[in-house]
């Protein structure tokens, strides 16, 4: 399958291109940036053609499917271009800023029956797929509420709820995929470094009745253990996931004996966060191969920023505010 990755990025845009470049049924075909030289050394780096313009990368690469990983405010128009274009794509997290944004894209690709998958791709850590499963078996029994606390240093985006829209849209996206959909939020934000409204606490009520928790900061650091902890409480268990991909664990009510999941010595792949998106990646080739959906469509990011906005309403106006579509 022949990939064209849109960034150039150090951290996203050059795990995309190491990913297709590197697997054996996929072929970098292409890199798409803004800056020549960067461009052009890139795709030195793994064989592949460097662009500067999309319309000629299409015209000349022909790629089966695009990545997109460029910076995250700048996601809405390239995005826009490539769906008119009708090739499938896979974003990068998160999908705009913007509701009216969000709409347009989803309908476009709607319009086009275009394949779009976004890249959540905590869904695919270890811990939290055994997560999930247990709440699939009912080993939780009736749930009665979930947790998911994350905090590290602020990123290069301007925007006033840039945490909140492109980081912990991982949470409101992971606890709606664990528990169900939420149907209201309350919200307090505060701004203590200058970084916007760079820590947020988010209570939710789900579908379901459980009630849950989402507490998000900028003010903290991707250096602390157990920077990033998920509990989901039910009425016949616990399940605790530590780090994203550190160590998962499952206890009984009353019962003082935890079972735990941790990466065992020789098993790099699951004890590294970068797997996560090549655990994505095959089922998402594997579904577009197959004719089918995305693992993870497009319409989860809109979700997630439906919620976010729903968040930022709640705190501007102090209200309990509906999330039900």
């Amino acid at each position: 399958m022949r990939v064209a990755v849109v960034g150039t990025g150090e951290w996203w845009g050059r795990q995309h291109a190491e990913l297709f470049a590197g697997r054996a049924d996929t072929s970098l075909v292409a890199v798409v940036g803004r800056d020549p030289a960067r461009t052009a050394a890139r795709a030195a780096e793994f064989g592949a053609a460097p662009y500067v313009d999309l319309d000629e990368m299409l015209e000349r690469s022909r790629p089966d499917l695009v990545t997109v990983c460029l910076p995250n405010e700048r996601h809405y128009e390239p995005t826009l271009r490539l769906i008119r274009a009708g090739v499938p794509l896979l974003l990068e997290k998160p999908l705009v800023f913007k509701a009216d944004e969000a709409e347009t894209l989803v309908a476009e690709a709607v319009r086009h029956d275009l394949f779009v998958g976004i890249n959540f791709n905590h869904r695919y850590a270890k811990p939290v797929r055994l997560a999930a499963a247990a709440v699939e078996r009912g080993d939780l029994g009736r749930l009665t509420f979930a947790t998911w606390r994350f905090g590290g240093e602020p990123g290069t985006s301007r925007h006033p709820h840039a945490n909140l829209i492109e980081t912990q849209c991982h949470g409101l996206d992971l606890l709606e995929h664990l528990c169900g959909p939420i149907e209201s939020v309350v919200a307090q934000l505060a701004e203590p470094s200058g970084h916007g409204w760079s820590t947020l606490v988010v209570g939710a009520r789900f579908v379901n009745g459980a009630v849950g928790s989402l507490v998000g900061s900028y003010d903290s650091s991707y250096a602390y253990q157990d920077t990033h902890q998920v509990e989901l409480n039910g009425s016949a268990g616990r399940i605790l996931i530590n780090d994203t991909v550190r160590r998962y664990s499952f206890q009984r009510a009353g019962d003082e004996t935890a079972q735990v999941w941790q990466a065992g010595y020789f098993n790099d792949t699951d004890r590294s966060f970068h797997a996560t998106f090549d655990r994505h990646v095959d089922d998402l080739l594997a579904a577009l191969r197959a004719g089918g959906p995305p693992p993870v469509p497009m319409s989860a990011g809109r979700r997630a920023l439906t919620l976010a906005d729903a968040v930022i309403t709640a705190f501007e106006n102090g209200v309990r505010v509906s999330t039900v579509e």
